[in-house]
């Protein structure tokens, strides 16, 4: 072991620990996909032993790549990732974990007044305080709060201090979702169609309506997990139009229109859109 970069040992250790990892890139983004599943060609398959959504045996999907297998650890895809990582980031859901991200003195403030006391690690702007179980992965619960757990990745700061209590019922109520009673008025658009430059595989215009058509009735469909049926529906679109063009502003404006009107907050919309594009790698 004792050619591997010093970041593999940090991660093998994580790894016996039951922690899966990922490497991150320059931005502190997990590495975009790899030339065989970008766009998501590889069809999304199961595939447990590399962790990721498919056969694929590079860190590819973002936080769906981590894992604890040494084996995928140390291969040579991800060992060409180590190399170039310039931090290490975790999959809290994937430990049994929930992390509760406090980004300001206000913040803190309220969690250690809200909150039973667990494991602290220390951030470059506040907090993050570990619980054991898992919920919902949500951003802006309150100001300055998010919840990072299943389908999120949060960096590797250390072990930091104290012991790990249950989750409390306060986080877990404080990531349900939440029903839409009224309509909420459409919010400025936070985000980009991204630049064209593939061939456009539309022989009409009529194709990229009616996928959008389609995209938000799932949308408004939905019925519950409301906050996964977004993601999943903002990464199909960037599927199918996100590298020829075709995909504008007016048409992400539907979309983000859509996932408001079932409660789901502009800032959500738009790191639901950007964790799209990097999993795809656009």
């Amino acid at each position: 072991m004792s050619a591997l970069p010093e970041i593999v040992h940090i991660v093998l250790d994580l790894a016996e620990a039951g922690i899966p990892t990922l490497p991150l890139r320059q931005g502190k983004v997990p590495f975009g996909n790899c030339r065989t599943c970008v766009q998501n060609a590889c069809g999304g398959r199961p595939n447990m032993k590399h962790g990721g959504p498919c056969w694929c045996p590079a860190p590819c999907h973002g936080w769906a790549a981590a894992t604890t297998d040494p084996d995928v650890l140390t291969s040579r895809p991800w060992l060409r990732a180590w190399r170039h990582a310039v931090a290490v980031a975790y999959h809290p859901g994937g430990a049994g974990l929930t992390v509760v991200d406090l980004d300001d003195e206000a913040a803190m403030e309220w969690a250690h007044h809200a909150l039973p006391g667990t494991r602290t690690v220390t951030t470059r702007r506040g907090q993050h305080w570990i619980y054991q179980g898992t919920v919902r992965s949500v951003n802006a619960v309150r100001p300055g709060v998010d919840i990072k757990s299943t389908m999120a990745y949060v960096r590797w700061l250390g072990h930091g201090t104290g012991t790990i209590r249950a989750l409390p019922d306060i986080v877990r109520e404080l990531a349900v979702e939440k029903p839409s009673v009224v309509r909420p008025v459409a919010q400025v658009l936070t985000a980009s169609a991204p630049a064209g430059g593939g061939q456009c595989p539309h022989r009409t215009p009529t194709y990229l309506d009616r996928g959008i058509a389609m995209a938000e009735q799932a949308i408004s469909e939905a019925r519950s997990a409301v906050h996964a049926t977004v993601y999943r529906t903002f990464l199909a679109v960037l599927s199918t139009h996100g590298r020829c063009g075709c995909l504008t502003d007016a048409h992400i404006g539907r979309l983000f229109t859509a996932a408001q009107a079932k409660g789901e907050s502009p800032r959500y919309c738009t790191d639901a859109w950007h964790n799209a594009l990097t999993t795809l790698g656009l």
